[in-house]
């Protein structure tokens, strides 16, 4: 599990949805200390005695106690199990936020929200996913002219912030999605833009099919996907 923002029963509710209980999540990765991604990890983590693993920063802004809080160096990756985790540093307004890439001999998958700005870094690390889960959280316009008080306008929108439709597209831009299978849009904002939206601006800053995008529902989240070894891809082109 990556974040938990929710409660104990709201994120057992969401788990039944992709037929996952709560006692077969064997680790939570934290992100960064906001209340919608750790509000909900201490007392998930407490009540089924889940390991939950953060960098050293995040590691100083729970305010229980954890049985097992694991702290990464941000700059090694590690093992969770058989998968191999990249955390990379992100440029966000919270004490040491991180966005994972997750390795396995077959397929690579990133996730990367709560990124204020692009650095080469964060394009180095994305590109060749097999699969990616990116944030497109405001479109400039909504935000500017939207309800938010000029300074959470300005916070957003800085280079600590989140990412809009028009970065999110010079990010796919500067990619290499040779492999990419799978691209969701997450975080997206329910007052300063829109599914529809993101879905319009994205398949054609992107020169993509507007079908083949996954936007991520607040409510509803996101169906299990399968992602194809990279191997098997290339034989099925191939064929």
């Amino acid at each position: 599990m990556i974040d938990n923002g929710f409660s104990v029963k709201e994120s057992q509710k969401r788990l039944q949805r992709l037929g996952v209980s709560a006692e077969q999540v064997n680790a939570i990765l934290v992100t960064h200390e906001h209340a919608d991604h750790m509000g909900g990890v201490s007392r998930f983590a407490s009540k089924f005695e889940t390991p939950v693993w953060a960098s050293h920063g995040t590691a100083s802004q729970f305010k229980t106690e954890l049985a097992s809080l694991n702290c990464f160096n941000s700059h090694q990756d590690f093992n969770i199990g058989d998968i191999r985790i990249k955390p990379i540093l992100v440029p966000h307004d919270a004490k040491e936020p991180t966005q994972f890439v997750f390795n396995t001999d077959d397929c690579q998958f990133a996730i990367m929200t709560d990124t204020g700005s692009i650095t080469q870094h964060i394009i180095e690390a994305l590109s060749n996913c097999d699969a990616l889960l990116l944030e497109s959280n405001y479109d400039t316009d909504m935000l500017m002219n939207g309800p938010y008080p000029y300074s959470l306008k300005q916070r957003v929108s800085g280079d600590w912030g989140h990412l809009s439709n028009d970065q999110t597209i010079s990010l796919l831009n500067q990619l290499d999605l040779t492999r990419l299978q799978h691209l969701a849009l997450a975080h997206v904002s329910e007052k300063n833009n829109s599914y529809e939206r993101v879905l319009d601006v994205i398949s054609q800053g992107a020169r993509c099919d507007r079908a083949w995008l996954n936007v991520i529902d607040q409510e509803q989240g996101l169906d299990w996907q399968t992602v194809l070894p990279s191997k098997t891809m290339k034989e099925t082109k191939h064929a």
